[in-house]
């Protein structure tokens, strides 16, 4: 559904030139669902905004959906939705106005129009609000909007750039169960960026981590974490004394013996394990008969963030809320583009 071959977007600011995408190489098979994380400025909008025709790389090449986004940006935008990071629908627009012109953008006739509309109003919780101004809609409505204007032409391929963003977790919920449904609905391809990790990690297939414009890691969010993070174990003793008894007991088993750490005055025994879940029991089963049961023991799964800070030393949960210097390469790229409307109306 994607191919890329060295991907590329420069700008000049302030005199200087700065490579917001560097030399991507990218493929999605048709059906994947999947997730490009990075923080601000890393160049995951740019990225996108490419992909779906919007801004002209500066080298490289991209294909979507069998077109060319430089020869055929207009089949591109054609054939696939886009959520953008803003709403799509005019406020001081009806619903129903804003839908029927999104399908009248894609060519859809009149009447399949207001019968796709009306689908996708009872498919998102959007029943009775045809006639309501977009302004007087909650977030969450706003945003299942735009979900609706981005499947309006029925795309095989769904990009959503960054959909859930200042959402409530309720709200988020219900977002991605809609947009499941429709995924499976449509046999569509999905690919979003995000910043909420934990997101990722339960809904994508396949996670491509990009830091200053590059891939720096492509796998399932499971192969990520085995590959560059580790599970931590917690043991919990009486007292230092007992600690060091637990850790000695768990050094002489060639599975812990490399992955303790020297324990703590006040009774705590950590491990880094490849995989906790499957060897938390075995741990707890070797200390009970040496007789070095913990007063309680605990286990903290490796996130999506631990990956990223393993690849580059920083948090991106933290990188995404502090934001930087290079944020401001994507908003030239977001100005570059146009508003963040649906993709129909950017045709």
């Amino acid at each position: 559904m994607i191919t890329t071959s060295g991907l590329t977007k420069t700008f000049t600011r302030k005199k200087s030139v700065v490579e917001a995408v560097r030399g991507i190489d990218l493929t999605v098979g048709d059906g994947e669902l999947v997730a490009i994380l990075g923080p601000n400025g890393a160049g995951k909008s740019t990225t996108l905004k490419m992909l779906t025709g919007l801004l002209a790389p500066t080298a490289g090449s991209a294909q979507v959906a069998g077109y060319d986004v430089v020869a055929h940006p207009d089949r591109v935008r054609q054939t696939i939705g886009y959520i953008g990071q803003g709403n799509s629908a005019g406020h001081y627009f009806r619903v129903a106005d804003e839908l029927a012109s999104q399908a009248q953008f894609y060519g859809v006739p009149a009447a399949e129009g207001r019968k796709r509309a009306s689908d996708l109003l009872a498919a998102l919780d959007l029943v009775g609000v045809e006639k309501r101004t977009v302004n007087t809609l909650s977030g969450g409505q706003r945003r299942r909007l735009d979900v609706a204007m981005g499947l309006l032409n029925r795309p095989p391929l769904l990009f959503l750039d960054e959909p859930s963003t200042g959402m409530d977790p309720a709200s988020r919920a219900n977002l991605w169960e809609h947009v499941q449904r429709m995924r499976h609905e449509f046999g569509m391809t999905l690919v979003l960026t995000t910043h909420y990790l934990e997101e990722a990690d339960r809904m994508a297939e396949r996670v491509v981590v990009i830091d200053q414009g590059a891939i720096i890691a492509d796998d399932t969010p499971t192969a990520l974490r085995h590959t560059h993070a580790s599970d931590v174990v917690t043991l919990t003793y009486p007292d230092g004394e007992a600690a060091r008894r637990a850790a000695d007991v768990l050094r002489g088993d060639s599975r812990f013996a490399e992955r303790i750490a020297d324990p703590e005055a006040d009774g705590k025994v950590r491990l880094d394990l490849d995989d906790g879940p499957a060897l938390f029991p075995v741990l707890l089963h070797e200390l009970e008969r040496a007789g070095a049961r913990p007063t309680a023991a605990s286990i903290a799964e490796a996130t999506l963030d631990d990956v990223f800070l393993a690849l580059t030393g920083r948090s991106l949960r933290e990188e995404s809320e502090s934001g930087d210097d290079a944020a401001a390469v994507e908003a030239m790229a977001a100005a570059a583009g146009g508003p963040g409307g649906g993709v129909g109306g950017a045709a």
